[in-house]
């Protein structure tokens, strides 16, 4: 079975405990996590392991709480992949947010053009 973090869920889930209080207040709070990391959780993108689990405790949450069973029907599968492509897109720390969105862009209007067949 397919498993794969629930970035939306988990990027809700950081932001509605964080309420009001600034990112880097709630970066020192947690500890070992920047106020960029943060942000870029909060917007979807997909933490490093450590900052994961790290994110997890402070949340009170467990890790299986965020992970996504994808069924292995061809068509959820296919339709998951570019979300995972866009997911070690985001993570990748050598290529610029740019790079990275025109890459996805790419990636899902192949993908669409495929499922539209």
């Amino acid at each position: 079975m397919n498993q794969q973090l629930n970035t939306t869920q988990f990027a809700a889930a950081v932001r509605t405990k964080r309420g009001d209080e600034g990112l880097r207040n709630t970066a020192k709070a947690i500890g070992h996590v920047s106020a960029a990391t943060l942000s870029r959780v909060e917007q979807g993108r997909l933490p490093d392991v450590e900052t994961f689990l790290r994110l997890c405790k402070w949340l009170g949450a467990e890790p299986s709480e965020f992970a996504l069973v994808k069924s292995t029907q061809k068509t959820k599968v296919e339709r998951a992949i570019p979300e995972l492509i866009e997911a070690h897109l985001r993570a990748d720390r050598a290529l610029s947010p740019e790079t990275a969105d025109a890459l996805i862009k790419i990636i899902k209007l192949a993908y669409h053009k495929e499922m539209v067949k």
